[in-house]
C-alpha cells in the first residue's frame, strides 16, 4: 500500500476521514491540531489518540516532513534554506525578517514549466507539484530552524502557484486555520505568471489574500519576448482579468515589474504602462532584475528605476521599489531553483511559447 501524506488533509478532509474510521468526530479537530499547531513529526508524538487510532493511521499514512539539507545566510539576514522532501527532491524556501514580522517564501512546485527568460526556477521544467502538506512543511521547517513564529507568508519561491490550484488551495486553508498556523489571508501574497482562467476561479473564492501578478511589460511584444505565457494569455485579456478580480474581492491587485536595462524601463515604456493600470487602483512593485545563470538580462541602474518610479507616480499609478533581501546568497527574486534535486527527470521540458492550454 503506497501511504498518502495526511498532512495534505484540510479539517474538513480529516473529518471525514474520522467518520470512515468510525471515530468520534472531535478527532479530526485534535488530529488537526497535532499536525500543524504542535507540529508533530510522528504519529507515536499524538499521544491523546487510541492506540488503535494510531496504528491504522501509521498503516495508510506519513506525516510529510521536511528535511533541512543546507542553510544559507545572507549578510541582510535572509535565510535561504534547500529542503528535502519525502521523495528525495528537493525545493528552496526563504526566511525574510521584517519590522512587521516573518515572512516565508514558500515553493508550490518542484521546478516550474512556464519558462520565463529571467527566472532560474524554470530551468529544467517541472517535475511535479508539492502537496498541500509539503507547502505548509516548508514554513514549519522555516520555523523550527529559527525558532520564531511565521506572521506572512508569500507564495513566490519555485513553481506557478496558479499551476497547482487545488493543492495551493487546500495549503491555505490548513495554514490560515485558527487550529492550525493561524495565519490570515491577509497576510498572504499569491504571485502568478498570469494563468488567466486560474485568477478567474480563485477570485470566485474571495479569499481575501493580496494577488500578486507578474507583468514584466505593458505591450504583448514585450511580455511574449520574457514571458511565453503570454502568448496564450495577451496583456490584454490578463488585464481585464484583474480588473474584474478587483471587482470581485475588493482586493487591490499588485503588478510586479522586474526593470531590465534596455528592454521595459524607458519613459515611453512607463507612460504605455500607466494607460494600462488607469483606473484600476494597482500597485506597482517595481524589482531590479536578479542576476541568473543563462539569462539574457541584466538590472536597469537604480537612477533609472528611480526615474521610472516618478514617472508612474507623477500619472497616477502608485509604485514602489522592491528591496532586494538574499541576493548575495541566490535566495533574492527569481533565483531561486531545484538545486540539488536528486536523480528525479522533469515531467515536463520548458514549454514553447503558445503552447499552454486556454482551459488550463
Amino acid at each position: 500500500m503506497n501511504k498518502i501524506g495526511l498532512s495534505s488533509y484540510t479539517e474538513p478532509m480529516l473529518s471525514q476521514l474520522m467518520a470512515q474510521l468510525g471515530q468520534p468526530a472531535f478527532r479530526a479537530r485534535q488530529i488537526f491540531r497535532w499536525l500543524h499547531e504542535k507540529r508533530a513529526v510522528s504519529f507515536a508524538e499524538m499521544t491523546d489518540q487510541p492506540k488503535a487510532l494510531l496504528a491504522e493511521l501509521e498503516r495508510r499514512f506519513f506525516i510529510e516532513t521536511l528535511e533541512v539539507r543546507r542553510r544559507q545566510q545572507s549578510r541582510d539576514g535572509t535565510v535561504k534554506y534547500l529542503l528535502r522532501l519525502p521523495d528525495a527532491n528537493c525545493i528552496e524556501t526563504v526566511w525574510m525578517r521584517y519590522s512587521y514580522g516573518n515572512t516565508v517564501c514558500v515553493s508550490t512546485q518542484v521546478g516550474c514549466r512556464m519558462g520565463c527568460r529571467f527566472c532560474a526556477s524554470t530551468q529544467g521544467g517541472r517535475v511535479r507539484n508539492l502537496t498541500a502538506g509539503e507547502i505548509a512543511g516548508e514554513i514549519y521547517a522555516a520555523a523550527r530552524d529559527q525558532g520564531e513564529r511565521v506572521s506572512h507568508i508569500v507564495l513566490m519561491g519555485i513553481g506557478e502557484p496558479l499551476d497547482n490550484f487545488d493543492n495551493v488551495m487546500d495549503f491555505l486553508s490548513i495554514i490560515s486555520s485558527p487550529d492550525g498556523a493561524n495565519i490570515g489571508m491577509r497576510n498572504i501574497s499569491l504571485s502568478t505568471c498570469g494563468l488567466v482562467p486560474m485568477i478567474e476561479k480563485l477570485a470566485e473564492r474571495r479569499l481575501g489574500l493580496t494577488l500578486s501578478v507578474s507583468l514584466h511589460a505593458p505591450t504583448n511584444e514585450l511580455r511574449s519576448a520574457m514571458m511565453p505565457v503570454n502568448d496564450a494569455y495577451p496583456v490584454e485579456r490578463l488585464i481585464r482579468a484583474c480588473r474584474a478580480y478587483r471587482e470581485t474581492t475588493g482586493r487591490r491587485v499588485s503588478f510586479e515589474y522586474s526593470m531590465v536595462n534596455g528592454v521595459n524601463d524607458s519613459p515611453e515604456t512607463a507612460r504605455r504602462l500607466a494607460r494600462l493600470l488607469a483606473g484600476m487602483d494597482a500597485h506597482v512593485n517595481l524589482i531590479p532584475i536578479n542576476p541568473v545563470d543563462g539569462s539574457p538580462y541584466s538590472a536597469s541602474d537604480a537612477a533609472n528605476i528611480r526615474r521610472f518610479q516618478t514617472m508612474l507616480t507623477q500619472l497616477g499609478v502608485n509604485a514602489t521599489v522592491r528591496r532586494r533581501l538574499g541576493a548575495d546568497i541566490s535566495a533574492a527574486c527569481g533565483q531561486l531553483r531545484r538545486d540539488d534535486a536528486g536523480p528525479a527527470a522533469a515531467e515536463t521540458p520548458e514549454r514553447p511559447r503558445g503552447e499552454f492550454s486556454q482551459n488550463a
